[in-house]
């Protein structure tokens, strides 16, 4: 055996698609008695398959735009039998509302001048010689007025922008300060008076406080002088009156 000729893979890229039908390129090197030689390499490249269900890919146009839906990619080379299914008005990946779509180009749909009647959900299926399933994938297709949506952020800026008041009379552009000095000031002085004002009543608060609080020690103050009056004194021999019965009336 070691001195059969042979060839190994000594690298080996990505496939160039994620799903469905792709390529990638592979390094060849000759191997000699269990060595591998470096001279002599060569490159080839060999097609590739890690998943055929590429699932659902949703697609936002104008009305009346044109609108092209790509199925093969760059492995149109290799492409055997294509077919199109067409799920009307709705975004789905429910093959049984699916139906036959037949157009002129197998490898894509050509939508020229969008309509309404074109959004929906586009299934293309992709089978190599032998039949065998190699790639599905499903394209939502939505449709919506220019005037609507814009997909250019920028020039949608620039256009609003230079609007143009002529066509919008009810349309009121402000620029700069939308109040003027006298406004401005008017609402300073107002708010400043309201902040004195909260401020006083606080105050005047807190003073009616202190005066009760005040009040109500010297009302305390007095009864315990008025008691020390007119109770005897620890020990003593009790207040003189008559019986042996003495009333306090405070």
């Amino acid at each position: 055996m070691n001195a059969v000729p042979a060839e190994v893979i000594v690298h080996s890229t990505a496939c160039s698609a994620t799903c469905g039908l792709g390529v990638r390129q592979q390094e060849l090197c000759p191997m000699r008695e269990g060595q591998v030689e470096k001279g002599g390499c060569r490159m080839r490249w060999v097609r590739c398959l890690d998943t055929w269900q590429c699932g659902l890919q949703t697609i936002t146009g104008p009305e009346g735009g044109r609108l092209e839906l790509d199925c093969l990619g760059e492995v149109m080379e290799a492409m055997g039998r294509v077919s199109w299914r067409y799920a009307r008005g709705i975004i789905t990946s429910d093959d049984s509302l699916f139906v036959l779509y037949d157009s002129p180009q197998l490898d894509r749909v050509v939508l020229g001048l969008l309509q309404e009647d074109n959004a929906g959900t586009y299934r293309c299926e992709v089978q190599d010689s032998t039949f065998h399933l190699v790639k599905r994938v499903y394209k939502g297709v939505r449709v919506v007025p220019p005037q609507v949506l814009s997909l250019d952020y920028d020039s949608a800026l620039v256009r609003w922008d230079k609007v143009d008041l002529s066509h919008s009379p009810n349309l009121t552009v402000v620029t700069g300060s939308p109040y003027t000095g006298r406004v401005v000031r008017n609402i300073v002085l107002t708010s400043l008076a309201l902040s004195a004002a909260l401020a006083g009543l606080i105050l005047l608060g807190l003073s009616v406080l202190i005066q009760r609080r005040r009040w109500w020690k010297s009302c305390m103050r007095g009864k315990r002088v008025l008691l020390a009056r007119l109770l005897p004194p620890p020990g003593g021999g009790g207040l003189e009156g008559e019986g042996t019965h003495t009333h306090l009336h405070l």
